[in-house]
């Protein structure tokens, strides 16, 4: 049992941390119809900004934080305007080669200015409280306090603000909300931007969990992107409950499988809900005659 809660202790927090990247790629299959594989390498980004920025003389993590965070959003945003946009009325395949061009891009650039070794926030060194067994550090319950804080944020601005019940319709039907005079310019950009805050937020905190290295966002595209189809493809509460469901699983089936083959559980999870379910636990399933 004790063995149980600190599996699952680990699961719920590491399963915060993921969701916002998962949410990240549905807000972009929602309203650009694609899933953005330069996800994890904008997470990586996020991170090494960051890294660098306390390396400057940063001293506050937050403040390095909302600075990766804004600066990783520029590029996400010129990323939309240089090639996404561009590639809008092609087929979806067309965006997907994109991301990941983009993604490989972003990586390689990564690799030749820090190289290859990992590097690791500055942080205090904190002792674990000890529960009868049950460890949790307080360092992880300010991740997930912050990861939590952040997609509350991003629900707020997707369900009580203007900006959300735009995005909303645009991605419910486009061509009725063009004739609506919804101004898709401005909203596309405040989604990019959205998106590239986001991710970075969630590379920063991956970062202080684990290490910062190239691989950083890769390794953790494939759960955020079966968190997102797993949730349903297009749903943000979706997104956000299977990854929860999907972290959850994973570390719970470590005694089982082992820590190097809790990949093969998003694998597995992916295909079985593409089989049995397509349009995910909250996905909505069309008719179509």
């Amino acid at each position: 049992m004790i063995q149980f809660l600190n599996l699952l202790i680990n699961g719920v927090i590491e399963g915060l941390v993921v969701a916002l990247p998962a949410l990240a790629m549905t807000l972009v299959m929602g309203v650009n119809r694609f899933p953005n594989a330069a996800t994890g390498d904008l997470m990586t980004t996020g991170a090494y900004t960051a890294v660098i920025l306390q390396a400057l003389g940063v001293s506050s993590l937050l403040g390095a934080t909302v600075l990766a965070a804004l600066s990783t959003a520029i590029i996400s945003v010129i990323s939309y305007e240089l090639i996404f946009k561009k590639l809008a009325r092609q087929p979806m395949i067309a965006s997907l080669l994109a991301a990941i061009g983009l993604g490989f891009l972003l990586r390689s650039v990564i690799s030749f200015f820090a190289g290859h070794d990992q590097r690791n926030f500055k942080l205090p060194l904190v002792r674990a409280w000890n529960f009868d067994g049950v460890r949790i550090l307080p360092s992880d319950l300010n991740i997930a306090a912050a990861a939590l804080v952040c997609l509350l944020l991003v629900f707020f601005l997707l369900y009580k603000t203007s900006f959300g019940r735009q995005l909303r319709a645009v991605s419910d039907n486009p061509d009725l909300a063009r004739a609506s005079g919804i101004r898709a310019r401005s909203l596309m950009i405040g989604l990019w931007l959205l998106v590239g805050m986001i991710s970075a937020i969630g590379g920063v905190l991956l970062g202080m969990k684990a290490v910062v290295m190239p691989e950083l966002g890769w390794d953790h595209l494939i759960p955020a992107f079966a968190a997102m189809v797993l949730g349903g493809i297009g749903s943000p509460v979706g997104a956000v409950l299977g990854a929860l469901i999907m972290c959850v699983a994973q570390e719970l089936s470590v005694p089982l499988l082992g820590p190097s083959y809790k990949l093969v559980l998003s694998f597995g999870v992916l295909a079985l809900v593409l089989l049995i379910r397509p349009s995910g636990l909250m996905g909505r399933t069309e008719l179509v005659r």
